[in-house]
């Protein structure tokens, strides 16, 4: 129990005192997942409200291959990744492997379910509400769809930032694609795997205390958020 008191005490006097290390990578996991966020957002957003109102063959399909994929494991995408910008790969001339640029499109991937599965709840529960208004206009299913979103745009982030807290909490897609090298890929979750397994667990404590500081913070936006909007998410979460 001393040891670990101990371990709580230097890690909260590295925090207080900004270390060097600590400060680094924590700003790359912020960059990284805030990146990879953004990214699968202009995706995931547009995505999710094109598919609550799309009807074709094979809809019902695709949505349930999407929620699926909510599930998808963080380790499967980094593999995939992996595999695809490897030097065998087919994207392998880009020679982006082990950069915080493949961290950013192994994230993106993985969080692009969570956005589009969001989305398309979100769009397909507001347009039974209030859509009827919008189509005896004449705007377009795919307008309305859009116009949703705008109108429901703290919902949407509280979509925005549900995904931002799974992207920062990951440590397997970003392990195999980054590679975990001091200073240019290590971030707070591969940086805690790799300095308990050296038992320098002060450090790995004062991560952990960070990345669990980061994750509150999200959620406690979520719940603002949620009280903003009426919590239209309700039924999601």
């Amino acid at each position: 129990m001393s040891a670990f008191a101990e371990s709580v005490r230097t890690a909260v006097d590295l925090i207080f005192h900004a270390d060097t290390v600590l400060a680094r990578t924590v700003w790359l996991s912020l960059q990284v997942s805030g990146t990879a966020c953004m990214v699968a957002a202009g995706f995931g957003l547009a995505f999710g409200a094109w598919i609550a109102v799309a009807r074709f063959p094979g809809h019902r399909l695709l949505v349930w291959l999407l929620n699926t994929l909510l599930a998808l494991p963080a380790v499967v995408v980094g593999l995939v990744v992996y595999l695809l910008l490897s030097r065998s790969g087919p994207l392998g001339a880009w020679g982006i492997l082990f950069t915080p640029t493949a961290m950013v499109i192994a994230q993106a991937i993985l969080v692009f379910p969570v956005i589009a599965a969001l989305t398309r709840q979100l769009v397909g529960d507001s347009l039974r509400d209030g859509g009827d208004q919008l189509r005896s206009m004449g705007a377009r299913p795919i307008v309305c769809a859009l116009l949703m979103l705008v109108h429901d745009r703290w919902a949407v982030l509280t979509i925005l930032m549900a995904a931002f807290g799974r992207a920062i909490a990951e440590v397997g897609a970003v392990m195999v694609v980054g590679g975990n090298i001091d200073g240019v890929t290590r971030v707070m979750t591969t940086t805690i795997a790799l300095e308990t397994s050296k038992g320098d667990l002060p450090l790995a404590m004062a991560l952990g205390i960070v990345l669990l500081g980061v994750v509150g913070v999200v959620n406690l936006f979520i719940g603002f958020a949620q009280r903003g909007q009426g919590s239209a998410l309700a039924g999601v979460r």
